[in-house]
């Protein structure tokens, strides 16, 4: 019934209507792009309406108004992405430092842990705007933490976990 050359030719034209239909998305990218390659060029042509753009400046909430209304319950859910390196008992370290009473607490505070130097150089105590500023980005506020985390982009996580690991031996 199929033979090798039967075969090597389906899957020659196989591979040949792939290509011509590469060939194709390429020609009809280069006819109709109306971009430019660089992002160095300016409109050709402004219609001017008589206004200027004026973009919205969303008003950012003072993280202590944030933090005021933040639920722990919502919080005990956030800190389900610390767990895997942080531990909540007293002294039982992990990957992380113990979290048990962290906020206010100085840091390099946790007995048996090695720190990196660069908390230290940054932050004296973790307050909650410190923390704050931390869990945002933590190798952004100090360059050279061995923290692998990528950080909480949402203010109301950031704020909902410090909530609730300040009921934590606080």
């Amino acid at each position: 019934m199929f033979d090798t050359m039967t075969i090597t030719k389906a899957g020659g034209a196989l591979c040949g209507s792939l290509l011509v239909f590469l060939l194709g998305a390429w020609a009809a990218e280069e006819l109709y792009h109306t971009g430019h390659h660089g992002d160095d060029h300016e409109q050709a042509y402004v219609i001017e309406t008589g206004e200027e753009d004026v973009a919205e400046v969303e008003e950012e909430v003072p993280f202590e108004v944030v933090l005021a209304s933040a639920d722990p319950g919502k919080g005990e859910r956030v800190f389900g992405k610390c767990r895997a390196c942080h531990k909540l008992e007293q002294g039982a370290n992990g990957t992380g430092p113990y979290l048990y009473g962290v906020v206010g607490r100085p840091v390099s505070a946790s007995e048996g842990f090695g720190y990196s130097g660069a908390l230290a150089e940054v932050v004296d105590a973790w307050t909650p705007e410190h923390l704050n500023a931390f869990l945002e980005n933590p190798r952004g506020y100090t360059p050279g933490t061995s923290m692998g985390f990528a950080g909480l982009p949402k203010v109301e996580d950031r704020a909902n976990l410090i909530a609730y690991l300040s009921t934590i031996g606080g």
